[in-house]
């Protein structure tokens, strides 16, 4: 296979990014199902990683909120946007799962 100057520049600049090689990269390319780079699907997963330990961090602060609300009988302010914030993290998954699809 032949290909210009320009494209062995940006084939080689790709493969770089990814860390593989040349031909594998072309092989991977030709044969993947998706249009995704390893690239791309590594950001996901980290993007997913991330939300995850976020969601983590998240409940153990409802669950403090909800043991105060408990102990006391009031709802504290800080659940709604304790709330509001954990929708938004829902909101991240959903479009980070739609992004692999």
């Amino acid at each position: 296979m032949w290909v210009t100057v320009e494209e062995e520049a940006a084939l080689v600049a790709r493969a770089e990014r990814e860390k593989v090689t040349v031909p594998n990269l072309l092989i991977t390319s030709a044969l993947s199902e998706s249009q995704e780079t390893t690239t791309e699907r590594r950001a996901a997963i980290a993007e997913l990683m991330s939300l995850h330990n976020l969601m983590a961090r998240s409940s153990n602060n409802i669950n403090q909120l909800a043991r105060q609300a408990n102990a006391t009988s009031e709802f504290p302010a800080e659940a709604r946007e304790a709330l509001k914030h954990l929708r938004s993290v829902a909101m991240r998954i959903d479009r980070t799962i739609e992004g692999l699809m």
